[in-house]
């Protein structure tokens, strides 16, 4: 847990807000929460702790007023049994971030919001393969590869098919046939998001992840879309530069507030 962001290659630069509240907008249809609240230009995402992004406040209009919404939301994270945990874009005003502050809850998490067009997009290097929906063997083998929790792992099934947009699931197999490359792509609004991106540990740094991005990227041009996003930890050195080598450049930062 820290109070500053390590610094990185893709610091965080200023986007138009019509563009970060789009991308914010994507973002909550492409992760949804089970139960969503809203609250006075705020959301509050409860889906039983897994991800901070779908159990935060964000705010969901620019500027919207913090008076209250602490309050609001602490009594309704504590009636769930979850932490009241806060996500900091540039939507927030300031004001919420130095009361969070002043109240204990710690800085925790700086990530950003890369952003790309699909214009120019070099041939895919390797061969995932693409379906419209999770089969069982995506569903394990990305809880394997990324950790999730068994406690965690049908609240993850039941997000994904919740899903209302487009989707795409890839997989990369070995030569031998075994799937150790996993990512999701959710299509809205001539944008690809992409998110549960994850590579099996033993067969990390061989360019698997870079395959498994590249072919999200070429279905969701194939399919109409214009530009991609992603959100990465500010801290991931080596997913930022991957990204940066596709193409990708900051859009935004943000960050969590969690209680101390």
């Amino acid at each position: 847990m820290t109070d500053a962001a390590a610094p990185h290659a893709l610091a965080p630069a200023a986007a138009p807000i019509a563009l970060i509240r789009a991308l914010e907008e994507r973002a909550f249809n492409a992760w949804p929460a089970h139960q969503t609240v809203f609250h006075r230009g705020w959301v509050f995402r409860l889906s039983g702790g897994y991800t901070k992004r779908a159990n935060s406040v964000n705010a969901l209009v620019p500027g919207a007023p913090f008076d209250g919404v602490r309050e609001a939301a602490t009594a309704l994270y504590a009636r769930h049994g979850l932490p009241t945990v806060f996500r900091l874009s540039p939507l927030a005003p300031p004001e919420a971030d130095q009361e969070l502050a002043d109240a204990g809850y710690q800085h925790f998490d700086p990530s950003v919001v890369l952003h790309r067009p699909l214009a120019g997009l070099a041939k895919p290097s390797g061969g995932a393969t693409i379906m419209p929906t999770p089969s069982d063997a995506w569903m394990e083998g990305f809880a394997h590869a990324n950790g999730v929790a068994l406690h965690h792992r049908a609240l993850h099934r039941t997000m994904v098919q919740a899903i209302a947009h487009p989707t795409a699931f890839a997989v990369l197999h070995t030569p031998e046939g075994q799937p150790v490359g996993f990512g999701l792509g959710v299509l809205e609004r001539g944008a690809v998001g992409l998110y549960d991106l994850a590579v099996a540990p033993a067969h990390r740094g061989c360019g698997r992840g870079r395959a498994l991005v590249e072919t999200l990227l070429h279905w969701a041009a194939n399919a109409g879309a214009t530009s991609a996003y992603l959100q990465v930890r500010a801290q991931n050195a080596a997913a930022l530069g991957l990204y940066e080598g596709l193409g990708f450049k900051t859009a935004y930062g943000y960050h969590y507030r969690v209680p101390g």
